[in-house]
């Protein structure tokens, strides 16, 4: 992948992971979150679709529709847990 495709590939990520933190709301450490879960997502996306020898939407090198798909679901799923978390009753 060559340095313009990976620059795309973080912007990518981090404006999806960000925007998830518009759109739901969090603080700081929320945030942060997001932004690992939309990068990690994104690039297990991408060479998810990159093994399975998926070649639909592709800019450049990147695979954008499977590393999109992936992101989405990592921010879905660390939201997710993120929720379960807060809403479990802790243990004294």
């Amino acid at each position: 992948m060559t340095l313009p495709t990976l620059l795309l590939a973080f912007s990518l990520a981090t404006i999806y992971g960000a925007g998830f933190h518009l759109i739901f709301g969090g603080g700081a450490r929320r945030l942060a979150l997001y932004l690992l879960a939309g990068w990690l997502g994104f690039a297990l996306g991408q060479v998810g679709g990159s093994a399975l020898g998926l070649r639909l939407l592709m800019i450049g090198g990147l695979n954008w529709l499977t590393a999109t798909l992936g992101s989405v679901s990592a921010l879905f799923a660390a939201r997710w847990l993120a929720t379960s978390e807060a809403l479990a009753p802790r243990k004294e």
